[in-house]
């Protein structure tokens, strides 16, 4: 597929963020000043919001060579993305989506798979893959059968028994379609309230989970002026048989885990020990929504790393 431009201005990144409740300073018009050594010079677009320009035009694309009847008629349920960021997109300076030619595999079960690539000022900014399958393909050994009653459990609190973090969200239809727009994408094609049709995108509720973890660093006293962490990859499985559910004032119940870190786990290529997240996003009766790792890593140490170089 031919890579197209999109542009992101700085009223699309203050829509998302606030439409999403992120407020890290490295997407405020403001703040971003203050954060230490800061290479980007100037707010940046949130990650979520990159996904969901991917999540879009890969359903234009879908649709445009008939996958969407293959996805439905062999109930390749589960949405998956797998995103490496390698570097970030500012406001005003076009970005370029490439989408290769679909593959399908049958073993070990049918895959519908695509190669994506974003690039901006003649460099990748983020690599990845759009696949669809029957199950998830990112954390599907996790049981969460046995967890209490997550109602009961107060918000931005760890779950009794458990090394979960619970933050609780609404979905909110004003939200979504805030989201949708500010990522460059149609917002009509998702919601007509003249047709009562409410059909939440993939993305938005993963895009809850960044705050969440601002929360839950929050609470942790994390300096995020001089300690600033950036995201250096996503992996999300989405049920898109739970999504169909979702609908205006739903309760979405997010967990997250954060593992320990580890010289074993670290950022391609260098010593740089990532921070590790492992989040859920359950449903009223604990359905499992989404599923998703993010790897961060601390700023400061990017940077001197390619110093070194």
């Amino acid at each position: 597929m031919k890579e197209r431009p999109f542009v992101f201005d700085q009223i699309h990144i203050e829509v998302a963020r606030h439409a999403s409740d992120d407020f890290n300073l490295f997407h405020d018009k403001h703040k971003w000043l203050q954060i230490t050594h800061n290479p980007f010079k100037g707010p940046i677009v949130l990650g979520y919001q990159l996904n969901t320009l991917i999540e879009y035009q890969m359903r234009l694309y879908r649709e445009a060579h008939h996958e969407d009847k293959v996805i439905t008629e062999n109930n390749l349920r589960f949405s998956n993305y797998q995103i490496t960021f390698v570097n970030a997109v500012r406001p005003r300076v076009p970005v370029y989506l490439g989408i290769k030619k679909t593959l399908i595999q049958t073993i070990p079960e049918l895959t519908l798979g695509n190669r994506i690539a974003l690039k901006s000022e003649g460099k990748t900014v983020l690599l990845g893959f759009k696949k669809e399958t029957q199950s998830p393909l990112f954390l599907a050994e996790t049981k969460l059968d046995d967890l209490p009653d997550l109602n009961e459990i107060p918000d931005r609190t760890i779950v009794p028994g458990t090394d979960f973090f619970l933050k609780r969200k609404f979905m909110n239809n004003g939200s979504v379609k805030n989201f949708l727009s500010g990522s460059l994408a149609e917002q009509s094609d998702y919601f007509d309230e003249l047709t009562h049709v409410a059909n939440y995108p993939e993305i938005f509720p993963c895009s809850l989970t960044s705050g969440a973890l601002l929360e839950k660093a929050q609470l942790e006293n994390h300096d995020f002026k001089l300690n600033p962490m950036v995201y250096t990859s996503h992996e999300i499985s989405v049920d898109r048989h739970y999504l169909r559910w979702l609908r205006n004032n739903d309760k979405l119940h997010i967990l997250v885990r954060q593992l320990p870190e580890s010289q074993d786990n670290t950022l391609k290529q260098t010593a740089i020990k990532l921070r590790t997240y492992h989040c859920y996003g359950l449903l009223q009766n604990n359905e499992v929504l989404f599923r998703l790792t993010m790897n961060l890593a601390p700023l400061e140490q990017i940077l001197e790393n390619l110093s070194q170089k």
